[in-house]
């Protein structure tokens, strides 16, 4: 909605017409999404319709049918067809495409015989040339132009010059030799406060043989009552944790896997604390642990450097009182109190979101029986981040995380078209019989 309002303001009829640009300019974003749900026809694109439409053709839309498996949209269903041509797939940990580089790379390194590169940083949508995300800073290291001989465009033509005029002595886009996925690995910095006011949080690049990493080891944190994350699997009776989430007083969106979408958010890394800066937050603005819809899960401090990098993924058992709900998860790097940051420091990393009519099928959604336990998996955007010696590695579980991602009214009502809501009750389950847990992709100390 946010993509189609700033892209309208740039439309030809709409700058040739005074009063309709001055009436557009007039929309108060942050009114219209406060009053959500919507009715088509009274949104804060209805001034422009064939943008309303590109909106709702999409929002309604919620199964994953034909509308969704066009060439085009659906890369995975035409692999096939691609051209057995030299691509580089390029993406960041904060860019909402991070899935589509990953996903895209591991398809198409299989079938065509390349070469087929992935590069991925620790940008938001666009940022290669930018050392920072949000609130965190990575190191003048971190520009896709500083990784290696030669800028971002310079690099390009080399690569066109290699494999379009067959110039085999220039040199390829970034340094990995005959390893053909360079990443970035985010985290190792100082954690002081920059003199722009960022997180120092550091990192590196590496070359690796292939995505996912072979060598890594998929770990199970186990969620407990105790609210740590545990390696150890549960072996007691233990209470389903409960909640209320209230679509009319979401959690919102704190940075993120966001692009396009401002004045209402923006991607990056920030502080998980409510403030001003945050659409939907409210005074006392506390950090979102202390909210009574959140469930936080953390490790104790550790002892040694642990290194993630790979797909994130939850499974949980759960169960709600209504016919549909959401469920979300946020990996957060913990940093322990500091002289910048007397309080600490929650590094958002990586989220995702499960819609659970979804749960067992895109193409053939199924409501839930009120009170019925069933298991999930929300997959999260991957990522890559060594957590130092003396952090926490934290996992959220909540039900919104908005406006990144419309909020479910908890009624069955199809997307995009309730008018009412309710608040739900929530459970996730963290007994032996019902493990619910996160896998970490864990990278091995390298020699």
């Amino acid at each position: 909605m946010t993509w189609a309002y700033n892209l309208g303001l740039e439309n030809p009829r709409v700058q040739k017409d005074p009063r309709l640009l001055a009436a557009l300019k007039a929309v108060d974003l942050k009114a219209w999404f406060a009053s959500m749900p919507w009715k088509r026809g009274h949104t804060p694109i209805s001034l422009i319709p064939d943008y309303e439409a590109y909106v709702y053709d999409q929002w309604r839309h919620g199964t994953f049918d034909g509308f969704w498996k066009q060439c085009g949209i659906y890369a995975q269903g035409y692999y096939g067809q691609f051209a057995d041509a030299a691509m580089v797939h390029l993406s960041g940990w904060y860019d909402p495409y991070a899935r589509t580089a990953t996903d895209n790379y591991m398809g198409l390194s299989k079938r065509k015989r390349g070469p087929v590169r992935l590069i991925m940083g620790p940008w938001t949508h666009g940022g290669r040339s930018t050392p920072y995300a949000g609130d965190i800073d990575f190191g003048p290291q971190a520009t896709l132009d500083a990784d290696g001989p030669g800028d971002y465009f310079a690099k390009r033509l080399a690569w066109f010059d290699r494999h379009l005029k067959g110039a085999g002595a220039r040199p390829a886009p970034n340094p990995n030799g005959d390893r053909p996925v360079r990443l970035f690995v985010m985290g190792g910095g100082s954690g002081r406060k920059t003199a722009e006011g960022r997180l120092e949080h550091g990192g590196r690049w590496r070359s690796e043989r292939d995505w996912p990493i072979p060598d890594q080891r998929l770990t199970p944190y186990y969620l407990t009552a105790a609210g740590k994350l545990s390696t150890a699997s549960p072996t007691t009776p233990a209470d389903p944790m409960t909640y209320d989430f209230d679509p009319n007083h979401p959690v919102p969106t704190m940075g993120g896997t966001v692009t396009s979408g401002e004045p209402l958010m923006r991607g990056g890394g920030y502080d998980q604390r409510e403030g001003p800066a945050f659409y939907g937050s409210r005074q006392p603005y506390l950090p979102v642990e202390a909210r009574p819809d959140v469930l936080v899960f953390e490790t104790e401090s550790l002892e040694a450097d642990i290194e993630v990098t790979g797909a994130i993924e939850a499974n949980l058992w759960i169960s709600s009182d209504g016919p549909d709900t959401d469920f979300t998860l946020k990996l957060i790097d913990v940093y322990p109190p500091s002289e910048d940051y007397p309080e600490g420091f929650a590094l958002n990393l990586t989220d995702g979101v499960l819609r659970c009519r979804y749960r067992d099928s895109w193409e053939q959604p199924a409501l839930m029986t009120p009170g019925q336990v069933y298991p999930i998996k929300i997959a999260a955007f991957p990522t890559s981040n060594l957590f130092k010696r003396g952090h926490r590695i934290r996992l959220d579980i909540s039900s919104s995380n908005f406006p990144h991602f419309d909020v479910n009214p908890n009624t069955g009502a199809p997307e995009g078209e309730g008018l009412t809501r309710r608040v739900a009750r929530n459970s996730v389950f963290l007994d032996p019989s019902r493990p619910s847990h996160v896998v970490l992709p864990v990278i091995p100390e390298r020699g």
